[in-house]
């Protein structure tokens, strides 16, 4: 009860920001971010977009990864107008596609550029079951498996940026509180929808693949500690937000959750805040492995914190990459 009347009133936790704290508020004293190079995934719209303008607007590089080449120049366009020095640049990137992920990397790495900062933000949440070119469960695919290529792929950059600008990387996985909602062995449940075993419930795959990337940052994490780079990885849930991530379940149901629920939605503003706390703030300095929840260190579910369970789906996932994108495990050695 005394937390939820906290959140209600935006109560600030130890970092001296909460619930109702905005990006902008949260970012206004960090005056290093003119120094770094950024890639943020999902920055078309919502959490994403807004992440996206307030870097912009602190002077921040932007790569942005997209599917629609022209949702980016729209949204470009709108950062320029209100940040007419920015700079941005736009590079095709479906993040469901092994291989999509693989020429990203590819005509990122080709540009020469730092890479300061990477946060996983993009999102799928579908209404019924599909799968991937790669033959895997389309939200897991897209949610984190992308993900954790992506980052695998740009991790070596991501170090060699940091020993050479004496600058904290910083990996930022958007998660949701629904990974709490899932429970079970999670790579079986996964080779269950893929072929269709079960009956497909798009609310638990998509928090399967929330909790997957709570894992990640957690072994990711204990990876870069082996690799002693200057990084850290992370993970945030942005909390109750409509977004476009709901686009395909428009309909009473979904207009009726978000009215029950209305008393504890954020803005946009405000569910950006905790991404771009722990991308930039120095507070977040050498903080690793770790969850937060407006714009404090929260303790994910039991099985997000089980290490084993981190290290299972790591294993899985680098195996499952190295079959369908023919990758070894060249970024950890």
């Amino acid at each position: 009860m005394f937390m939820t009347v906290k959140y209600l009133i935006g109560s600030a936790g130890p970092s001296g920001f909460g619930s109702k704290s905005t990006a902008e508020e949260v970012t206004e004293a960090c005056t290093h971010i003119s120094s770094i190079t950024a890639i943020i995934t999902g920055a078309t719209s919502g959490i994403g977009a807004e992440t996206a303008r307030i870097l912009a607007k602190r002077g921040a590089r932007l790569i942005l990864p997209v599917r629609s080449l022209i949702s980016a120049e729209e949204m470009k366009a709108r950062i320029l107008s209100e940040c007419s020095g920015s700079d941005i640049i736009i590079l095709p990137l479906d993040l469901s596609s092994l291989a999509s992920v693989q020429s990203f990397v590819s005509r990122f790495l080709s540009l020469g550029l730092p890479l300061n900062l990477l946060i996983n933000n993009a999102g799928k949440f579908p209404d019924r079951h599909a799968v991937s070119e790669d033959g895997i469960e389309m939200t897991f695919a897209t949610n984190y498996l992308g993900h954790f290529l992506l980052t695998k792929l740009l991790l070596e950059k991501m170090a060699e940026t940091a020993k050479e600008s004496g600058i904290e990387g910083r990996i930022v996985n958007v998660s949701s509180t629904v990974h709490s909602w899932f429970t079970g062995d999670g790579i079986q449940y996964l080779d269950q929808i893929t072929h269709k075993k079960i009956p497909y419930d798009p609310t638990k795959a998509y928090s399967f693949s929330k909790l997957a990337n709570v894992l990640h940052a957690k072994a990711l994490s204990e990876r870069i500690k082996e690799m002693k780079a200057n990084i850290t990885a992370n993970c945030v849930n942005p909390g109750v937000v409509r977004t476009q991530l709901t686009r395909d379940r428009e309909g009473l149901m979904t207009d009726l959750m978000f009215f029950i629920s209305s008393k504890f939605i954020k803005t946009i503003p405000q569910a950006a805040a905790t991404a771009c706390y722990v991308a930039v703030h120095p507070a977040v300095t050498g903080v690793s492995g770790k969850y937060f929840s407006d714009c404090n260190e929260l303790m994910p579910s039991n099985l997000a914190s089980n290490s084993e369970e981190a290290l299972r789906l790591w294993n899985f996932s680098d195996k499952l990459i190295a079959e369908k994108a023919k990758i070894g495990d060249k970024s950890f050695v």
